[in-house]
């Protein structure tokens, strides 16, 4: 009986472990429209990605939702009036998937209230991190920073945008300038406790 229970969590155990990471993943393509469900400790919300407004970030966020990447994420960064933001998760994970750069691209759309768009650090430097605009965000369209112009809409929030709006902003941006927020999560979350997570996060039909 002992050992028959042993495999059965043997199986379990195997069945939850995520897939080893592949550069192959980087290749693959987005459909033209895709949607993808956010389960977060404040509610669900929804987005819809349009791959025409930015071509290589859909490519990457469907990448990313497609093999579980954002499960667990932190919104690390709520500014009320602004943005909320996330994308920091493993710090193996992060590490793999920024080996693969995202190219910039020429922003089709505006920041307006509801969509989203890669944060970045520079020159080809989308990778991980999205912000929902909160409010009209439009001076992003041509804000250069780092020596690139404008952040590139992607999609928008097409359900539960009210879930974003109550999502824990009291931190500020001080979450920001912890080094913990790439260096050790798990110590990050016990210095922010009320932050809220995304307990799951995929492509929905």
């Amino acid at each position: 009986m002992r050992i028959i229970l042993f495999l059965l969590l043997s199986i379990l155990l195997a069945g939850c472990k995520k897939e080893a990471f592949t550069t192959q993943w980087t290749k693959e393509q987005a459909p033209k429209i895709f949607k993808a469900r956010f389960e977060t400790t404040k509610g669900d919300f929804e987005m819809v990605i349009n791959r025409n407004w930015s071509p290589q970030a859909a490519d990457r966020l469907y990448q990313l939702l497609k093999h579980g990447y954002y499960d667990n994420a932190i919104f690390y960064r709520v500014v009320p009036g602004f943005v909320a933001q996330f994308g920091n998760t493993d710090a193996l994970q992060m590490k793999q998937w920024k080996s693969v750069t995202v190219p910039d691209e020429a922003a089709q759309h505006s920041n307006t209230r509801g969509t989203i768009s890669f944060a970045r650090s520079g020159k080809d430097s989308r990778d991980l991190e999205i912000f929902i605009n909160l409010e009209d965000n439009t001076v992003l369209d041509t804000l250069v920073f780092e020596g690139v112009k404008g952040f590139t809409p992607l999609g928008k929030i097409n359900k539960g945008m009210n879930i974003v709006d109550d999502l824990y902003s009291g931190y500020g941006e001080e979450p920001m300038a912890n080094p913990n927020l790439y260096l050790n999560r798990d110590l990050f979350y016990q210095t922010y406790p009320k932050l809220d997570l995304i307990r799951k996060a995929y492509l929905i039909d």
